[in-house]
């Protein structure tokens, strides 16, 4: 289990996420946040497998390839730790409201939610008030 300083640097150390082990770095997915567009799936199948169990092996292909197809996960569902390599952000914060009521963002910024702030680089916020996972979708 990670401590406290970890778990500051560590954003694989969330409440609500699973996390799953490599050897380089380690790999999380909050269910209640994802939005199922499957980047993950069809960007790397042989690390994310839904008829696999464990669904997530982040020793399926290289550290850096996982990393890349984490970062195209636009609701923030999955998030990895590499140490030394930090999750790039694409720069300041960038706020889209699409006519669903979601606001996509990107970039990096920070998130009040129930359990108190984070950081974050991607997600999905409720813009409508109908989300039970509220601020995100």
């Amino acid at each position: 289990m990670a401590d406290a300083g970890q778990a500051a640097d560590d954003p694989t150390v969330r409440e609500g996420a699973r996390r799953y082990e490599g050897a380089e770095l380690a790999v999380s997915y909050e269910v209640a946040r994802c939005v199922h567009a499957a980047e993950c799936v069809r960007g790397l199948p042989t690390v994310f497998d839904v008829g696999r169990r464990p669904w997530i092996t982040p020793d399926g292909a290289t550290a850096a390839e996982v990393a890349e197809v984490v970062e195209r996960c636009p609701s923030g569902a999955l998030q990895y730790h590499w140490p030394g390599h930090p999750e790039r952000t694409g720069g300041p914060a960038r706020l889209v409201l699409h006519q669903d009521g979601v606001l996509h963002a990107r970039g990096d910024f920070a998130v009040a939610t129930p359990h108190g702030e984070r950081r974050e680089t991607r997600a999905m916020l409720c813009a409508c008030g109908h989300t039970a996972h509220s601020p995100f979708c």
